[in-house]
């Protein structure tokens, strides 16, 4: 029953608290790390940038994972209120459901302020990494509905599955690979090769979280009184029409289930014959993330008393 109450004080802090100030977030120090990795990394030859990106990638995974697994041993010898609390802020480290709400609430404000330069500004900051220099209006609240969408299984659905089943190893293992993928998963010159591995073990990891925050998303609709059997629809139509195998996969669903079309140009569209996006619909997909986060905690929760009483 200690998983339960971890996950439950985690989803208590991250409402209350949101993400504590990067010189104490251990994602912060995975983000230092990787960004020492691509300063010694070779900077020419795809053989040595890949060999090197494996190496480092392989090396963090032991190193993260074995200080991951310490804390939670040592933790266990510490008054259980402490042990609790203390794995609950590490786990809170690992998700983000009230930073991507507060994310997208920031392109939406700008966006009803009648502020597109500023709306831009906040959606590059916060969410993408393509140029939005020249996004119309309808162009960045879908880049930023597909950011809610994708994250919700990134930052929510996929780190807390991670720990409900390896613990604060498994959950520390992902965010970094997912981390590590944000910032070398890049298809140029620099990194084509170097954060091959990366991108490779975040496709790994990410193959069934995807698809359950897919899931996720049209029970949520469903829940909602939102159309989720033209969701259903978009999602099995279009969910492999992005280049990654995974992002297609609640992005397509959010599509359907908000009744919007999400284009990235020169790239994909998603529920090509449905409405463009506005200011309400990132607020409706917002929503639906927090429906997500809260149906998913209660099912992990579920999952987790049924390990520990059969585990008895």
């Amino acid at each position: 029953m200690d998983t339960i109450a971890i996950l439950v004080t985690a989803y208590a802090m991250d409402v209350a608290g949101g993400d504590p100030p990067n010189r104490l977030h251990p994602v912060a120090w995975m983000g230092n790390w990787i960004s020492l990795g691509r300063r010694l990394a070779p900077k020419r030859g795809n053989a040595a940038q890949f060999l090197f990106g494996y190496g480092w990638v392989l090396l963090s995974v032991v190193l993260i994972g074995a200080a991951a697994f310490f804390i939670q041993a040592a933790s266990t010898l510490m008054p259980w209120i402490v042990m609790i609390g203390l794995q609950a802020f590490l786990v809170k480290c690992m998700f983000s459901t009230r930073s991507l709400s507060k994310a997208a609430g920031c392109v939406s404000d700008a966006l009803c302020a009648n502020d597109l330069p500023e709306a831009r500004r906040q959606l590059s900051y916060h969410l993408v990494s393509r140029n939005t220099e020249s996004l119309t209006e309808s162009q960045v609240a879908a880049a930023t509905i597909e950011s809610v969408a994708e994250n919700t299984s990134d930052s929510i659905v996929a780190p807390l599955l991670f720990f409900a089943i390896g613990g604060l190893p498994g959950a520390a293992i992902y965010r970094f690979a997912n981390t590590c993928d944000a910032m070398w998963g890049y298809r140029n010159t620099e990194f084509e090769w170097l954060g091959k591995t990366a991108a490779r073990l975040d496709d790994l990891l990410n193959l069934v979280p995807a698809r359950i925050t897919a899931m996720l998303i049209l029970l949520s609709g469903a829940v909602m009184g939102m159309p989720w059997t033209q969701g259903l629809r978009i999602w099995w139509r279009d969910r492999y029409r992005t280049s990654s195998p995974n992002a297609g996969q609640p992005m397509s669903a959010a599509a359907g289930v908000l009744g919007v079309s999400l284009e990235k140009l020169d790239c994909y569209t998603l529920g090509k014959e449905l409405d463009s996006p506005n200011i309400d619909s990132i607020h409706a997909a917002v929503r639906i993330m927090w429906m997500v986060s809260a149906i998913w905690g209660f099912l992990l929760c579920i999952f987790c008393g049924i390990a520990a009483w059969r585990s008895v």
